[in-house]
């Protein structure tokens, strides 16, 4: 099973995490658009009671991944339907608020942070190109450079200095952290170039930070987090989309 699937939970917030479970294996294809699934069955597989299953269906039929059948079954909604589409649209429009946020509330010393965090970047992708021209691997080092990123976006969202809608983020992306790193690096095996080509767009983004610009950080976050959302829902084998 892909991280971030039906696994084992463990005890504490258990809904929460039923729910992400669940959603990640209906955005992976573990769970099929029209299969059905049951409160017992669901259980079962992700070694917990039929409570936080409960629960996490009733959130998940709220977003339209699910619909109910009967008191006790379920069926997986379509993917690519007008519920995904609106998870979508709700990330982009959370995304953009915490650029905002961030360039009005970022201190001198997070704007630093955020360059020396782009700067280990720098590094890392030089170090990419050189040993994909000489023909050797690169896989840890590609691996590295998206946890380096995923720096980077957390510290973007620390400095909106709002905890709620950071929070808000983190549950309504239409992949988890485990999920999307796992597409990011299935997609890098195929195209070493897959997600660069809006790397640079993190260094203008910054620039907006400094000066203020709410609406121009704004404008960068959302562009960026549409198109990553685009490459990621897009088959492996597909070439990336352009950058925005």
């Amino acid at each position: 099973m892909t991280p971030g699937g039906l696994h084992a939970l463990t005890p504490d917030t258990l809904a929460d995490r039923a729910y992400r479970a669940v959603r990640d294996a209906i955005s992976t294809g573990e769970l099929r658009p029209g299969e059905k699934v049951t409160e017992r069955g669901l259980a079962q597989r992700l070694s917990v009671s039929p409570t936080p299953v409960r629960e996490a269906i009733r959130r998940l039929e709220q977003d339209g991944l699910i619909e109910r059948t009967g008191p006790r079954t379920v069926v997986v909604a379509a993917m690519e339907d007008t519920a995904i589409q609106q998870l979508a649209e709700a990330e982009l429009a959370l995304r953009g608020l915490v650029a905002r946020f961030a360039a009005h509330h970022a201190t001198a010393g997070q704007l630093d942070a955020l360059d020396a965090i782009l700067d280990d970047a720098d590094d890392r992708l030089i170090v990419i190109k050189q040993r994909a021209s000489e023909g050797r691997p690169v896989e840890r080092h590609v691996s590295e450079l998206f946890d380096t990123m995923q720096r980077f976006n957390d510290a973007v969202a620390a400095c909106a200095g709002n905890p709620v809608l950071v929070r808000l983020l983190e549950q309504t992306r239409v992949f988890s952290r485990e999920e999307r790193r796992s597409r990011l690096l299935r997609r890098a095996a195929v195209d070493q170039r897959f997600g660069l080509d809006r790397y640079t767009s993190h260094r203008a983004l910054v620039r907006a930070l400094r000066e203020g610009d709410a609406e121009a950080a704004e404008r960068i976050a959302v562009a960026d987090a549409r198109g990553g959302l685009a490459d990621l829902r897009r088959p492996p084998e597909d070439p990336p989309a352009a950058a925005d």
